[in-house]
């Protein structure tokens, strides 16, 4: 090989190197494939981990709820809410026997962003909380179902 043909050769090369429009084409489809395969089983697994979320919440706010009931006797009113796990009561009558917060931080809204439900007295025990799910309306079947404190 001739010394002066070498840096004009490895310039061709440089040249050529690199995708061709349709392999980076290729490459894209398959990549769409892929993700068209596994991104819905794996929203399928998010679903169920914010239900599984929502089920904690609701026995952690059972168990804030409890030791309430332990310092004050009784479980918060309905309209006093569950407010009274994680601040401080402005009632004076209600501020003295008060020891929380019961709850580290302030869990008003279920994994979906809405409201729980709570109310007491309730019709199925003491106290009534509930999720009403992804769809935030009462019933409902998988994600969209209801969960209960009772159930």
């Amino acid at each position: 090989m001739n010394p002066s043909t070498a840096p004009k050769i490895a310039a061709r090369q440089a040249k050529q190197a690199g995708f061709t429009l349709i392999e980076l084409l290729i490459v894209m489809v398959i990549i769409g494939l892929l993700a068209a395969l596994v991104g819905p089983r794996l929203f399928g697994h998010l679903g169920k981990s914010e239900v599984k979320a929502a089920k904690a919440q609701i026995e952690m706010l059972g168990t804030a709820l409890d030791g309430f009931r332990l310092d004050l006797g009784r479980y918060p009113t309905t309209d006093e809410g569950l407010k009274l796990l994680w601040a401080k009561p402005e009632n004076p009558d209600i501020a003295t026997t008060w020891h929380g917060p019961y709850l580290k931080k302030a869990v008003e809204k279920d994994p979906w962003g809405n409201p729980y439900v709570y109310k007491s007295p309730g019709e199925h025990g003491d106290y009534d909380l509930s999720s009403l799910g992804k769809d935030g309306k009462e019933g409902g079947e998988d994600e969209n179902a209801d969960i209960h404190n009772w159930e």
